[in-house]
This record gives structure tokens, sequence and C-alpha cells, in this order.
């Protein structure tokens, strides 16, 4: 079919177009060893220059795996796509296209450099994985409120933005706008954004800023309540007891045997939680109602309590209970649960106590990077007024030594202006390495203190399961010689009764439980211990992660704005 006039005809992005696309990249001795071996190995090329090719849609990239930088701008792309495969991309310019919609960009975290100028784009979104943008490019477009813009408030290395050409940069108070809620940006739409305009926009937004910092707060304390609620969970550990019970496959059996009964009552493994104590308890008082009743000579009986053994149940159930919970003492039951009331009390608190010290952390953090960028912001600011000086005398001098001159002593300053940088960099990421370094001093204290103290607690429990282990074996001894001899009280069940006629497989069975019992409380206190060993390295390397990223980050930034520099020079 036929193009209506004056349109252009889309060319296919192909493996062809590609091809040509590196060749003309290579050097001479690139090209002869590539002929040598009659293929292109996409995966080695670092950079793509694609711009000009008319074309509508990105496709065939997938074998570029190790792409630095690419460039698509000046075609007809409609649609973000294909990037998936380029997961080493750190630069990406798709301007001068007919991109409606941001998207497609998922996979590219390394991403620092994003160009979508003079498009149609018209909301900010869907770029949460560009944790490493720096330079955000998106001139010209159809941005139409500023609000929008505070999208990019959670890219913390963002520190140039051009939004010029858009309706939200027409508004008013734009400038200001941008410079109070971003306040690490260091250039606006290629300008260097001032010192005192970001102290003025800080003082006219101080209400804004401090309502938006309250509801981020909020947001960052909800996520740390989901985060204690998860620890809570694992310390509480509800599936422990219940495991336990599996290991214990005589438990049902050796309930029945009476003198049992009441020690398996108060072992402190039932399958009930902390927080379902107090149903627990109510269960027990209507039981004791329903005793009472049946005391008083009430024909009628309950329908949990068998017809045929209502009184003797009735008085051993009250008797119990009298002893379980008006006598608070002293089962085994209470204490291990005041145990792991402890446990969990004791891990939420240290809990607390870390949310508090990564906090100071942060704040001393924040103050070095805004004293930081103070320092380096004066020194552009500086720099930058002597430079556009500069800049004039040279575009007035028409003596050719007398340029050269000035032009050497240009690239003098620039270069001694790069090196201060150097310096600055390097000052700041001592007084971070001094920070850090009493985070995990500090963390590891910590960690250590609460490792003892869980150990302790555990031990406790091991000596609860010890002495419960001793009693029911002292009740199982007596009862196998009650069987022995033929002295079976009339209530005890069948299978009770068969199984302590073997002697050896009774005792198997309560030793192996009880290893089992151990077991699992030492799998949980090992599970507990590690998880908090982990967190706090985890913690560290992050931060060290973080810093260190932040260090290339800031450098790749001197040089890139040096480099500006140097171009205009030569210009």
């Amino acid at each position: 079919m036929d193009m209506p006039h004056g349109e252009t005809m889309p060319n296919l992005m192909n493996e062809v177009m590609l091809k040509e696309a590196v060749m003309e990249q290579v050097s001479e001795d690139e090209v002869k060893r590539i002929m040598k071996q009659e293929s292109i190995h996409f995966k080695e090329t670092l950079h793509l220059r694609l711009e000009f090719k008319k074309i509508q849609r990105i496709h065939c990239l997938w074998e570029f795996t190790s792409l630095d930088r690419l460039n698509l701008n000046n075609n007809l792309i409609e649609k973000i796509e294909g990037l998936d495969r380029l997961l080493n991309l750190t630069w990406l310019n798709l301007s001068y296209n007919k991109l409606e919609k941001i998207e497609g960009l998922e996979s590219l975290r390394k991403l620092e450099v994003l160009t979508l100028s003079n498009n149609r784009i018209s909301v900010i979104e869907n770029m949460d994985t560009l944790e490493k943008l720096t330079l955000f490019c998106i001139g010209n477009n159809l941005i139409g409120q500023l609000d929008n813009v505070l999208y990019l408030r959670k890219f913390k290395n963002l520190f140039s933005l051009n939004l010029c050409g858009n309706p939200a940069s027409k508004e008013d108070d734009y400038k200001h706008f941008i410079a109070a809620y971003f306040p690490n940006l260091i250039f606006l739409d290629f300008k260097l954004l001032e010192l005192q305009t970001k102290n003025d926009a800080s003082v006219k937004y101080q209400n804004a800023l401090e309502k938006m910092k309250l509801e981020e707060l909020q947001q960052e304390q909800a996520e740390n309540a989901e985060q204690k609620d998860d620890l809570e969970g694992f310390l509480k550990g509800s599936d422990l007891s219940e495991s336990m019970l599996k290991f214990d496959p005589e438990a049902k059996t050796l309930r029945d045997v009476p003198g049992m009964a009441r020690e398996m009552e108060t072992y402190p493994f039932l399958p009930f939680s902390l927080s379902s104590l107090q149903n627990k308890i109510g269960k027990k008082c209507t039981e004791i109602k329903a005793c009472n009743q049946t005391a008083m000579g009430e024909q009628r009986h309950y329908t949990f309590i068998p017809k045929d053994q209502a009184m003797y149940q009735h008085r051993l159930i009250y008797g119990k209970l009298l002893v379980e919970f008006f006598n608070p003492s002293l089962t085994f039951e209470h204490q291990m649960l005041e145990l792991f009331t402890q446990i969990i009390e004791s891990g939420l608190a240290e809990n607390e106590r870390r949310e508090t010290e990564v906090n100071c952390f942060v704040s001393a953090q924040t103050k070095a990077m805004k004293d930081y960028q103070k320092k380096v912001s004066k020194k552009m600011a500086d720099f930058e007024e002597q430079h556009q000086k500069r800049m004039v005398e040279l575009q007035q001098i028409s003596e050719s030594d007398l340029l050269k001159d000035k032009i050497s002593h240009c690239s003098d300053e620039i270069r001694q202006l790069c090196h201060s940088f150097m310096e600055m960099e390097w000052r700041h990421v001592s007084q971070m390495e001094d920070i850090i370094k009493m985070l995990d001093k500090n963390l590891s204290d910590m960690v250590g203190n609460f490792s003892e103290t869980v150990q302790g607690l555990f031990t406790q429990c091991r000596d609860l399961e010890d002495t419960y282990y001793e009693k029911v074996r002292q009740v199982a001894i007596a009862t196998l010689e009650k069987v022995a001899k033929g002295e079976v009280e009339e209530h005890m069940q069948d299978d009770a009764k068969a199984l302590f006629t073997d002697r050896d497989a009774v005792m198997d069975a309560l030793e192996t439980a009880h290893e089992n019992h151990l077991l699992r409380i030492n799998d949980r206190q090992t599970q507990l211990l590690t998880r908090v060993s982990a967190w706090k390295v985890a913690v560290i390397e992050g931060v060290r992660d973080k810093e260190l990223e932040g260090n290339r980050t800031r450098i790749s930034d001197f040089h890139r704005y040096t480099d500006i520099l140097k171009e205009q020079l030569e210009e």
C-alpha cells in the first residue's frame, strides 16, 4: 500500500541493519578481524548507534547482552519494548520518537542515563527498578502536572533532570518546586541549580515538605511493623508444638495411662499458642461449671462428658483445674510459656534497638551527604561563575597564540576542578567508612548480647524438657511394673494396656520423643540466631555496597560534568 504524501516509510530493525550499525562503529583493524571470521559477535558489542534509521519497532536485540550504551534517537518508535536482555545497559537515548508511554524498562536495573525528550509522554511512571538513575531527560513532552514529577523522588542518585518544554515547566513556581522536593539535584534543565534557589525553596515549601516527609515516615513505619509481625511470628513458631507432637507417635496412647495424664497435660508443647491461652482457660472454666452442676445433683450430662464416666471425669477435671489455674506456680506448661514469652519480648525489644541504631546511622549518613553536597555545589557554582567569564573572554580573542594560551589555561582549571572533586570525594568516603565501622561495631555488640540471652532462655527450655521426660519416665516405669503384676486399672484403655506389655517399646518411644523434642528446640534456636546474624551481615554489606555504588556514580558524574566543560571549550 502506498504511504500518504509526506509520511516516511519505516524500516524494519533486523540482523542486516544491526550488522551494518556494528561495522560502522568499529575500527579498521576490527573490521578486518570480523571479515576473517565471517561473523559478528553481537554479545561483545558495547555501544550501538541506531539514530536516524526510520525504525518503528525495537527488535532483534536479544544477543547484545554486554551492551552498555544504546542510541535510538530520531526514529519512528511508538513503544519501548525488546530491551529485556540488555541487563548491562547504563545509557539509553530514545529522544525524538513517537513514544506515548514509559514502559518496558523493568530489566534495566543498571541504567544511569535515560533520555526520552521530544516524544508524546504525558505521565512519568513504570521506572521503579531504575535505582541507579542519575540523569533523566524528558523535555518537550506532555507532562502536565508538577505533582507527577514527585514520582522521581525515589531515585536518590538523580543529580540532573530536564523537564523544559513540558506544560508543567511553565508553571509560575516550577523552579522552586523542583528545588524544594529534590534537594540532591544539581542540574535542572541543563543549568546549575544554585544554592540560594535551594535555600529559598526549602523555606517556601517547608510545611509541604514536612507533611510529605511525615507521610513517607508513616509508610516506612508501616513496612517496619510488617517486618516486626513477621519476626514475632517466627519467634512464636506456631508450628513448633505441632511439629513436636508429630515426633511423639505414642503421645495419644500414653495420655490414657493413669498417672500419665497429669504429666501430658502439663507438657510444655501442647498444640496451643500464647494467643489462644485465654480461650483454653475459658473452655476449662466452662468444664468446671459443668462439674459443679453435676456434683450438685443435676440430672443431665453435657455432651463432651461420656455418661458412664461422668463423675470420675468431673472430679478429675475439677481437681486438675484447681491445681493448674488457681495455683499457677508451677506447671511445665506455664514455665515454658513464660520462657517463650521472654524470648519473644527479647526479640522484639532487640529489633527495636536495632531499628534505632540503624536510624541513627541513616541520620549521620544523611547529614554527611548533605554537608558534602553543599561543598560540591558551592565549588561548582564558584567555578561556573569564573568559567562563564573565561568563555566570554575567549570569544572576544582573535589572536590565535593568545587564544591557545587562554584555552590551555581553561583546560588546566578544568583539570584542577576534577582534582578538587576527587579530593572531596576521598574525604567523604573516609568519613562514611568511619560511620559504617561504628554501625558494624554497635550491631555486632547488640547481636552478641541478644544471642547470649536467647541461648540462656533456650537452655532453660531444654532443662524443662529434661525434667518432663524424667517424670514421664518414672510414671511409665511404675505403670510397666503394675501391668507386669496384673494390677491394671479398669479405666485404662486397651491400646495403652497393649503398649505397656512391651517395656522396650515404651522406653524407646519415650526416649525417641525426648530426643526429637530437644532437636526441635535446638533447631529453633539455631534458626533464630542464624537469622539475626544474617540480618546484621546483610545490613552492613548492603550499606557498603550502596556507598561503593554511590562513590562510583559520583566519580562518573564528575567526569561527565568535566567532559561537558571540555566540549564547550573545544567548540
